[in-house]
């Protein structure tokens, strides 16, 4: 037995109690006729004392030699610690060790093992196996094991089975760039690693399975950021017989239950916005609703004058910063040059400081009175003390700058509060969205998303404003889950395909298996997936997501850790059909 104990549990109830414990050495501290020394494991830490007078000269000796990382076993008795550490669970207590064994002798890690390490994040990559012993990675894998069980328990309890799906399957043109996989077997033929089970589950309906859900690696060969990896895993659901109210129900559920479960909150909202009105709102389809500065539309109360920027544009938009009325010029400056970033893309910003007595200060004092400073104000919801930002433009444009400009104050003024969650819906997208230097149009979700069933006539007349019988679960700024209701008719599927520019023939090689299995039955049916790792960084109060991942990839795909990816031999690849000259 390596372990009676683990190195987190032993407090004063177990003094005088004959233990083995096992671990990793943290760290020692030699006095000369004393040695502690910090053992840690999974669990926390319990200090070893060695003492010259009371352990055995051979085993006092030995502890001498170890070093950080050092895998050791020791016996002991549990003493009580004179010097009391109340930081931890075992700092009441102390092993005195009696018998102590090297399991495994360690090189000095390149970096501490420390909450606050001196490694960089290359090398931590590199040594990843090392920065797991971490506190702040440890417990990050241990909150996204936490998350995982109380999803399967909630969908579980709710009578949902969880499948497997296949990992080779078959690569189509719809959606981002598959991951392929070369077939030994059969020559110049290639699987393609799922960008998600959409297919499959839809099958699993056309199976009878009812409520199906399964916590699913899923593969995008798409450029890296800090939310996104090339291989992610979803929280994959699907249900039959069900309108898209129904779904909305079960899974604003499940969020609920995870922030009570997980965080201790309650929900008391969980508001339901329009694509259409997102986007007037806030300037994107995911907007964080934790603070206000919501888009106030000023073309009515700019272009009367002749102030030249503004009566070209097609929108005027601003935005009331809270508090923001005393900030200097150099920072206005500054939030200009902000806004002029090619990551931006906006050609100037006006201002306007809202002052303690009602009286208005603008850059454009020239062309607009107070009257006009005040409808400004007005239509934004400043309030004394507050300051207005406006730009415009071209409409799209300009409400994607005001929206980066708001997340940008946001986080300065420290709006964006890790511990305070704030979900809602998004609903009603449009179905179809135009590529314009290739005039098709392509599906906004996927292509077998359902369209509203009062819009369907639009599919002939004008497609672009067809809405999509789908929706997204947003939660502080961060799109974590998006379904649809799907279609479940061979006519309107085939029909979508069409719109989508797919020949009958391309529509039927791609999709056929799934059309067909619409003429035994398909019943009605919708579902959803959730980003697991974005969920669950956003519940660890992270943006990032990366720590929550074992071993993730770095921002050019690459696993540093085993060198990933990596050539292959000529013989594997002669094995694969693939000739050596084209590489």
């Amino acid at each position: 037995m390596y372990r009676s104990h683990n190195c987190g549990e032993l407090n004063a109830s177990n003094i005088n109690t004959e233990v083995t414990l096992a671990g990793w050495v943290q760290k020692s501290r030699d006095k000369g006729f004393m040695n502690w020394v910090d053992l840690r494991d999974r669990y926390g830490i319990t200090q070893l004392i060695f003492d010259e007078s009371r352990s055995d000269k051979a085993v006092f000796e030995l502890a001498k030699t170890l070093g950080r990382e050092f895998v050791i076993q020791v016996k002991g008795t549990v003493i009580e610690r004179e010097a009391k550490n109340k930081n931890i669970p075992t700092g009441e207590i102390e092993i005195l060790v009696t018998e102590l064994t090297i399991l495994n002798a360690a090189l000095t890690p390149p970096f501490t093992i420390e909450d606050e390490t001196d490694g960089g994040e290359d090398i931590r990559m590199k040594y990843r196996y090392l920065d797991i012993r971490r506190n702040p990675v440890k417990n990050s894998l241990l909150f996204r094991h936490k998350v995982a069980m109380e999803v399967r328990k909630y969908l579980s309890d709710l009578d949902f089975c969880e499948v497997e799906t296949p990992y080779l399957i078959k690569s189509t043109p719809e959606g981002a760039r598959d991951f392929v996989v070369p077939s030994r077997m059969n020559e110049g033929q290639f699987y393609a690693l799922p960008q998600s089970p959409q297919t499959f589950k839809q099958l699993l309906m056309v199976g009878g399975m009812d409520k199906y859900f399964q916590i699913v690696k899923c593969f995008r060969d798409e450029d890296l950021r800090a939310d996104r990896q090339p291989e992610f895993t979803q929280i994959d659901c699907e249900m039959a017989f069900v309108e898209q109210e129904d779904i909305l129900n079960v899974f604003e559920g499940l969020t609920r239950h995870l922030l009570k479960e997980i965080k201790g909150i309650e929900v008391d909202k969980f508001p339901r916005i329009t694509y259409d009105y997102a986007m007037k709102t806030y300037g994107n389809d995911k907007p964080d609703i934790r603070f206000g500065m919501e888009f106030g539309e000023l073309n009515e109360f700019t272009k009367h004058k002749d102030f030249p920027v503004f009566n070209a544009a097609e929108l005027v938009v601003g935005i009331a910063v809270p508090g923001a009325g005393n900030y200097t010029r150099k920072e206005i400056d500054g939030l200009i040059d902000w806004v002029k970033r090619p990551q931006v893309g906006a050609s100037g910003m006006v201002y306007s400081k809202c002052n303690d007595d009602g009286t208005f200060k603008s850059s454009v004092d020239k062309f607009y009175d107070q009257d006009d400073l005040g409808q400004w104000a007005k239509i934004t919801g400043a309030k004394p003390g507050d300051m207005i930002f406006v730009l415009s433009g071209p409409a799209d444009k300009t409400r994607a700058q005001l929206s980066a400009l708001r997340m940008e104050l946001a986080t300065r003024l420290g709006l964006r509060k890790p511990e305070e969650f704030a979900p809602l819906w998004v609903v009603d997208f449009p179905l179809l969205e135009l590529d314009e230097e290739s005039g098709r149009y392509h599906a906004m979700h996927h292509p077998f998303t359902s369209p509203k069933p009062e819009d369907m006539a639009l599919l002939e007349t004008d497609p672009g404003k067809v809405r999509a019988n789908a929706y997204d679960m947003v939660l502080n700024g961060n799109e974590i889950g998006g379904g649809s209701i799907r279609i479940h008719d061979k006519a309107t599927q085939q029909l979508m395909f069409k719109y989508l520019g797919f020949t009958e023939e391309e529509a039927k090689a791609q999709f056929g298996f799934l059309m067909d299995a619409f003429q035994f039955g398909a019943p009605p049916h919708g579902g959803l997936a959730f980003g697991l790792d974005r969920l669950v960084a956003i519940l660890g109060g992270q943006e990032t997501i990366r720590d929550f991942i074992a071993f993730p990839k770095n921002n050019s795909g690459r696993d540093v850790m085993i060198d990933a990816p990596a050539k292959i031999d000529d013989a594997q690849l002669k094995e694969l059909h693939i000739k050596v000259d084209i590489l």
